[in-house]
């Protein structure tokens, strides 16, 4: 006890410069623990874009591909599954529900995405997060869209507003369906998905959009002849793999089934230099703020020459000159951690609904996971070796010397 209330009195006679210090460790702590935990949610949203999906099925080509242009709308198709082999998939005994995918058009910069109901009744993110709508509901008319929040938020629609789609991911003149406006019927609420990027309409009103005839709801045959890919939930998991195996030697059409976590889980793998550069930064960051902390310890040693002499002719042990250094470093870097947290904690608080809006980016609700306290007992660690420098320097000083 009474090495303690001695360590925060000499930190109090030093407040200035204290003070200065711990601001400079809070930033640098906050810098850290901001780096791991974005990257941390960041990986969380990303492999959880889309949940309770058993295969994604598409035309043969490599599962990145597949995933990137079916999950996150990025990418153009090579080539399309048939309708007919769409059927096949829903009259297998072993699935449950699908939802097929149509790509191939835009909307002022934002991916048209071709499907039917299914979409709001089976599509899963976040674990078991269903699609809401903010205003509206889904499509029940040919000509009927439903935009994602990212687009009504940044275009300013709202249910009702007619929108002109254009053909391919080129907003041109030339390749907008002016014949054919759609209306809007919802709006979804922001999930930080790809769906908050994405317009919707049915694959009936993406046949009618191309078809050369006039009206909405005097279409001749509109049943689509091929999709893009199709999202396939089974009725038993034990079935997945012989169903993907089925499927990846069907005869009549060269398809692919792929296992959507496995796909996200090698996706976000080829991004972890990104990750690793923002780490290698981070840490760069705290190991500047431990050196000045460092060298505030070593300058104040000159300061406290007389006040350690004191100390040892009161009696006291070299290791408790030790012990006072080491314990000051602790209260610093303590305190800056707690500046940190709380920082971090506010700046959830209030920019949550700002980075899902933005960037798609959930925060979960508690920032304090168990990498966060893994990451706090590696700073004071590695601060308390940081003051051992100075520590060792107390401990070694004669009473002779400190008294000259």
């Amino acid at each position: 006890m009474m090495l303690i209330k001695l360590a925060w009195h000499s930190l109090g006679s030093r407040l200035g410069t204290v003070l200065l210090t711990i601001m400079m460790m809070s930033v640098s702590v906050l810098v850290l623990l901001s780096v791991e935990n974005i990257r941390h949610q960041a990986k969380e949203s990303f492999q959880q874009s889309v949940s309770d999906v058993d295969l994604i099925v598409g035309p043969r080509t490599g599962q990145i591909n597949l995933l990137l242009y079916s999950i996150f709308h990025i990418g153009v198709p090579t080539h399309n599954l048939s309708w007919d082999s769409y059927q096949m998939l829903q009259q297998q005994p072993e699935v449950d529900w699908t939802i097929p995918l149509s790509l191939g058009d835009s909307h002022q910069g934002y991916r048209v995405v071709g499907s039917e109901q299914q979409l709001f009744e089976h599509f899963r993110y976040r674990a078991d997060h269903s699609l809401e709508f903010a205003s509206g509901n889904a499509f029940s008319e040919t000509y009927d869209a439903v935009v994602g929040a990212e687009v009504a938020a940044t275009l300013g629609y709202q249910t009702g507003n007619a929108i002109v789609l254009a053909h391919g991911i080129a907003d041109t003149s030339f390749s907008r369906h002016d014949n054919h406006p759609f209306q809007i019927s919802g709006i979804l609420k922001p999930t930080g998905t790809p769906i908050d990027r994405s317009v919707f309409i049915s694959l009936t009103g993406l046949e009618a959009m191309h078809a050369d005839f006039p009206g909405a709801n005097t279409a001749p045959d509109l049943t689509p002849q091929s999709v893009t890919a199709v999202l396939v939930g089974l009725k038993s998991k034990i079935k997945t793999f012989s169903l993907q195996r089925e499927i990846n030697t069907y005869s009549a059409e060269a398809l692919q089934a792929i296992l959507p976590g496995v796909a996200l889980s090698s996706l976000w793998s080829m991004l972890s230099g990104v990750e690793q550069t923002l780490w290698v930064i981070s840490l760069l960051v705290l190991l500047g703020a431990l050196i000045g902390m460092v060298n505030v310890l070593l300058l104040s040693m000159r300061e406290r020459r007389h006040e350690l002499a004191v100390l040892r002719a009161l009696g006291y042990h070299p290791s408790f000159l030790f012990a006072l250094l080491q314990l000051e470093a602790i209260l610093i870097t303590a305190s800056s951690i707690i500046v940190a947290l709380l920082a971090l904690s506010a700046g959830d608080m209030w920019l949550r609904e700002w980075l899902l809006s933005q960037f798609g980016l959930f925060l979960a609700d508690s920032l304090l996971q168990a990498g966060t306290w893994r990451l706090v007992g590696g700073i004071m660690l590695a601060a308390i070796l940081s003051a051992l420098l100075p520590a060792v320097n107390a401990y070694r000083q004669g009473l002779g010397t400190q008294l000259r």
